[in-house]
């Protein structure tokens, strides 16, 4: 399955979990993982806290801290921030999921993290299931 995602910034994080829960509730996983994957090489995704928005905009400005947006880049997109930061945060996670739940804590949410917005971007989505 594919998630469409629309940003609106140039860097954000969008809370992804609750439709990676509907996808695994269609799918009628009960215990395995569900595969969560992002094809955008300016583009990631992460697992973090959603109960604070301030937990997103501390981690992007810390980011931007260690890899500003206008630094000593040489790739002529001018977007080398973004894909530094999107290496280091991955194109993909793994949640286990059991007896149909996602197994993420009580604070962790799944995230896309935006850092060349805004864009029309895509998430895919696979399960596999436990034997």
């Amino acid at each position: 399955m594919i998630i469409n995602v629309r940003t609106n910034q140039g860097q954000q994080f969008i809370d992804i979990t609750s439709q990676v829960r509907s996808f695994v509730e269609q799918e009628g996983l009960q215990d395995g993982f569900v595969v969560v994957y992002v094809p955008h090489t300016t583009a990631a995704v992460t697992i973090n806290e959603n109960s604070d928005p301030a937990v997103e905009r501390d981690i992007i400005a810390t980011l931007n801290k260690v890899f500003p947006v206008h630094g000593d880049y040489t790739h002529y997109e001018g977007n080398s921030h973004a894909h530094i930061k999107a290496s280091l945060l991955g194109a993909s996670c793994m949640i286990p999921v059991e007896n149909g739940q996602l197994q993420l804590g009580t604070w962790q949410g799944i995230y896309f993290c935006e850092f060349d917005g805004p864009r029309q971007r895509k998430v895919h989505l696979k399960t596999l299931a436990s034997k």
